[in-house]
């Protein structure tokens, strides 16, 4: 018989599909989907299916007279820089073969001045959202993004930029330098990566962006309430409010402001929904008015500076939707806004100076690129 050609059928996963359902209506017999499905499992779990992903189902080739043939495998693409691609052997059983492509990288240098918040101005510039989420969680052990920002100020970032073979954009890699400019005093970070402590940023001594408690513990929230006297919303008297509020949208992520333990996780009296996290001996920071917990966030619970914890509600006395945000020293309330905070890392000898190295390569770096918005793009 005369073969014509194979038959790959394109299907496309939508929620709640399997890869079995997916093999199966493009014409897999249920037993050969079975083991195809087996023997990628190592290489990739079924369960990492996920919405939208495009699967090509391979039949063998039709021939004069039969319409469909047999199931001979399937191959799709993971992300951008990997394929899969299952194939069935002469003895039936099937085999995976992994394929990773070589992503090409240009420094991408976008800077800009901040009108209105460094979001809007960062992303017309364009730092895309991923990316510029990724750099508003560095910059919040150092920075209140509500407070600290004028009309102005000045940011600028280098990002790899990563595209395939072809030139086709594949997707936005590291950020490699930030540095933000507020009231004309610079904040510059670089990133280092080492064996022992992995991915890390630095400022150009050498001295970590990472801080014991970051000073903004919810991503896009507007300050509404400072630290102080203030004429109660609820209660109508005017008493001392020991926190900061941050008003924003119910259901905002809030983050755990450093690495420690949950001390208690419930309702507490007027403030409603309560986390409270002690990090230390000598700190522990406190969160009311939560709509609700992350899931696993209970009393005992290790978290880590950055996790998600709870969401923004309006529980407790509250007149509406905001993060009421506490940090305790030696058990006594203090304004979280003038606390001087202890700092992270600090390199030192040997450490210190391969940081100076990669600094310095970086610089370079800077001055070769210009990025979308300034706009000079530099391979490497």
């Amino acid at each position: 018989q005369m073969c014509i050609r194979d038959s790959i059928k394109t299907v496309k996963a939508g929620a709640g599909d399997t890869f079995m359902e997916l093999l199966v209506n493009a014409g897999a017999d249920r037993s050969s989907a079975h083991s195809a499905i087996g023997a990628m499992r190592k290489t990739y779990h079924p369960r990492y299916l996920k919405r939208g992903q495009k699967i090509a189902v391979t039949l063998q080739p039709i021939s004069w007279g039969v319409k469909t043939g047999e199931f001979i495998g399937y191959h799709f693409d993971p992300s951008v820089e990997e394929s899969i691609k299952v194939s069935r052997l002469e003895n039936g059983r099937f085999t995976v073969q992994k394929t990773k492509r070589i992503l090409h990288r240009k420094d991408v240098r976008i800077s800009g001045s901040i009108q209105s918040s460094l979001y809007v101005s960062a992303s017309k510039a364009g730092l895309r959202a991923s990316t510029l989420a990724d750099l508003i969680r560095l910059l919040s052990w150092d920075v209140d993004f509500q407070r600290d920002i004028q009309k102005n100020d000045k940011f600028d970032v280098m990002v790899e930029r990563l595209h395939q073979q072809n030139g086709d954009f594949a997707r936005w890699g590291k950020i490699l330098y930030a540095e933000l400019v507020l009231s004309g005093k610079p904040i510059r970070l670089y990133r280092y990566e080492s064996k022992n402590h992995g991915v890390e940023y630095f400022d150009e001594k050498g001295r970590s962006a990472q801080k014991a408690l970051m000073k903004t513990p919810i991503n896009g929230a507007r300050l509404s309430s400072r630290f102080g006297r203030r004429r109660h919303p609820i209660l109508g008297f005017t008493r001392m409010h020991r926190g900061v509020d941050f008003a924003a949208p119910r259901g905002t992520p809030i983050y755990a402001a450093g690495n420690g333990t949950v001390t208690y996780a419930g309702r507490k009296g007027g403030y409603g929904n309560y986390i409270r996290i002690r990090h230390n001996g000598r700190y522990s920071t406190a969160y009311a008015h939560l709509k609700g917990f992350k899931r696993g966030v209970r009393k005992g619970r290790r978290v880590t500076q950055g996790q998600v914890i709870g969401y923004v509600g309006s529980t407790g006395r509250s007149t509406g939707p905001h993060l009421h945000y506490e940090v305790h020293v030696n058990g006594r309330q203090a304004n979280p806004l003038r606390l001087r905070l202890p700092s992270g890392r600090k390199l030192k000898g040997n450490e210190l100076k391969r940081f100076a190295r990669i600094r310095s390569q970086l610089d370079e770096r800077l001055t070769a690129s210009i990025g979308p918005s300034n706009t000079r793009i530099t391979s490497r």
